[in-house]
């Protein structure tokens, strides 16, 4: 009897087997997609006339009068860019805006299943606005909920983009939040707290054999509420992580606001520096050299200020001021740009809130098209198969309605998707 059901078992999985097999399933037709024009993420230019060929998941043929394929499905895109799918540099999709629910009252009295729960609608809203990769720089709170989440869209269970997650988060001891609480009383923290070369490393360590891409570090913050950012993290802290992440293939993200930290970050030889508000043009000129990229987050910095009851009008808050201000500066050092708005502080799926921002603060629209697809790519080391319009390339394709490079606003009408040829939207 048990030999009959080993037998039976072993024929099931033989089914089951040649059932899935790539040899007996039907190959997807290539898809043919003729827009009015195509921005290829690269030479800031559209081509007129241009289309795509896309067999399985990649970009096999791009230009003029291209071949259609017996059995393909041409889709017509009139009036429409085609593009590479945008990356988001800087966002937290465990988080939503502070007009809705403060950072303390998030971190504090949401249950991990709500914020979950939250994230993966603000994956899919994130996806359908045309942003089909992203780096998500923090669960705040959400322990390592980011690395379910991203396993989550790997294999298809949720809709996303595809994620870099940094996990938690790691600061040092008693300088982040929440904060305003009994003496004492251990009250969960938005991030992983450090104190010294030794902890930093474990830490590092830690995230890593979690889960995390991107390791994420706070040099500065506010030791308590209602006082200016100062340096937190020492020099020898960031050398230490640093290089204990990038012995291990990880980039590393810092998290500076002050010249201090800046220049401790920049130092240490940092992957990307995040807000960089009061950045100086010996700051930024070192970044330059050593190509060190900003997330300049100018949408986190409107936002917070709209929140606080500023209406838009100029002349505008200090805070806006500054991050407008450390933005030209960067520009014009020749700082890699990142495009990152620190989304989650503003609405998922206006991620475009950031381009639109760069580009009225000193950026031409393909300057910044350019750095939300190729330049994002590149500095996130995915540029090898995302970020451009190229034979070779994964087929994560947009369309937007009308013309991005004379008016950046028409990335908000996003016309089609594609994550790694499927079609995701509409």
């Amino acid at each position: 009897m048990a030999m009959r059901w080993l037998t039976i078992a072993a024929m099931l999985l033989l089914c089951g087997a040649n059932a899935s097999s790539p040899e007996t399933a039907p190959a997807a037709a290539p898809i043919v997609l003729r827009p009015a024009r195509v921005f290829d993420g690269v030479d800031g230019k559209v081509h007129s006339g241009w289309q795509v060929l896309v067999r399985g998941d990649r970009i096999v043929a791009v230009g003029p009068d291209l071949v259609i394929p017996a059995g393909a499905r041409v889709i017509e895109l009139a009036g429409d860019t085609l593009m590479p799918g945008m990356i988001e540099g800087h966002g937290h999709l465990f988080l939503h805006p502070y007009d809705e629910a403060s950072w303390d009252d998030q971190v504090l009295h949401e249950p991990l299943a709500l914020r979950t729960a939250r994230a993966v609608a603000n994956a899919r809203a994130t996806l359908r606005a045309g942003f089909t990769s992203a780096r998500d720089l923090g669960t705040e709170g959400a322990g390592y909920a980011d690395v379910g989440l991203r396993q989550a869209i790997d294999q298809g269970i949720v809709e996303g983009p595809r994620l870099s997650v940094a996990t938690r988060a790691i600061v040092a001891l008693g300088a982040y939040g929440p904060k305003g609480f009994e003496p004492g009383v251990a009250i969960p923290q938005g991030a992983e707290e450090v104190s010294g070369t030794e902890q930093m490393v474990a830490a590092v360590r830690r995230q890593i054999a979690a889960g995390a891409d991107w390791v994420k570090l706070y040099a500065d913050y506010r030791w308590r509420a209602g006082e200016d950012a100062r340096a937190t993290l020492s020099i020898e802290e960031i050398k230490a992580a640093v290089a204990a992440a990038h012995d291990a293939g990880r980039p590393v993200a810092v998290h500076a606001s002050t010249a201090v930290g800046m220049r401790r970050a920049v130092e240490a030889g940092v992957d990307t520096i995040e807000h960089g508000y009061d950045g100086t043009p010996a700051i930024f000129a070192a970044m330059a050299s050593k190509g060190i990229a900003l997330c300049a987050t100018l949408a986190a910095a409107d936002a917070s200020a709209r929140y606080r009851g500023w209406n838009g009008a100029e002349p505008a808050p200090a805070a806006v001021r500054a991050s407008r201000q450390s933005f030209r500066r960067a520009l014009g050092a020749g700082v890699p740009i990142c495009m990152g708005g620190d989304v989650g502080v503003f609405t998922h799926g206006t991620n475009v809130r950031e381009l639109e921002l760069m580009v009225a603060t000193g950026m031409t629209p393909s300057q910044a098209l350019v750095a939300a697809t190729s330049g994002n790519a590149r500095w996130m080391r995915i540029g090898d198969r995302l970020g451009s319009v190229r034979p070779g390339m994964l087929a994560d394709l947009i369309a937007v309605a009308g013309d991005p490079t004379t008016d950046v606003a028409a990335l908000r009408a996003v016309r089609l998707v594609l994550k790694n040829g499927e079609l995701v939207a509409p």
